[in-house]
């Protein structure tokens, strides 16, 4: 569903990413992984079109994202999580999963759907974003995504800094996601966490692909981890 495809990009005359070709399925999980600095919240900005391209396409299904200007890529079908939340803080919930819902336009779904996925930001809609501990403003910020209806979900190290309570209920909602037939690209460091919810693991390194594997795999033999992930 969502191809990537021979991309470069990055920050004014600083290339970070290479040559760099990925696709994820609807209904699976890709986790892209690596080491900082090797290019994958740019890979996440790029599919957005928060950057500019330098070289090649990204494609959703028939509609090439990045021939599109960057409001318009969410209303194509890709919702994305960005690592640091970026909620408008001085906004109540409600008014964050509205914001979600407009970006999506006519295929958004009611909200009551997503807030059946978040039952703890049911109770706190009124509140100001700013005033919800770290684990509600992540289940925010993946509500405000899924108020999209997205076709796409990029989520940018969602369980950074989460305590275990809030990481198990944003992985059970991940899992929902592809069980709904939704693509989800998730970046992410810790490899327990990938392991218990990807189909596929992709490795960067240095803004270039690295191997490509299935989650079994990588359980089986954890070396390729180690050598892309080490210190």
């Amino acid at each position: 569903m969502l191809r990537i495809d021979s991309v470069g990009a990055g920050y004014g005359r600083a290339q970070v990413l290479r040559d760099v070709s990925l696709d994820v399925g609807a209904g699976e999980v890709l986790c892209l992984m690596g080491r900082n600095g090797a290019g994958k919240t740019t890979l996440m900005r790029t599919v957005m079109g928060l950057l500019p391209l330098m070289s090649g396409k990204v494609r959703l299904g028939d509609i090439t994202l990045s021939d599109l200007p960057a409001h318009r890529v969410p209303r194509a079908g890709v919702g994305y999580v960005p690592q640091g939340r970026r909620l408008f803080a001085d906004l109540s919930v409600a008014q964050n999963l509205e914001v979600g819902r407009m970006a999506g336009g006519t295929d958004a779904p009611p909200r009551d759907t997503v807030l059946d996925l978040f039952p703890r930001l049911r109770d706190r809609l009124s509140q100001r974003a700013q005033s919800l501990s770290g684990g509600e403003q992540q289940m925010l910020a993946m509500a405000r995504a899924l108020c999209l209806g997205p076709r796409v979900l990029l989520l940018d190290e969602p369980t950074e800094g989460l305590q275990p309570s809030m990481i198990a209920a944003i992985r059970e909602v991940t899992l929902a996601m592809r069980t709904r037939g939704v693509a989800v690209l998730l970046v992410e460091q810790r490899l327990d966490a990938v392991l218990s919810v990807a189909d596929r693991v992709a490795f960067l390194e240095n803004g270039r692909n690295g191997p490509v594997m299935t989650a079994d795999a990588l359980r089986d033999d954890r070396r390729i981890a180690d050598r892309y992930l080490g210190v």
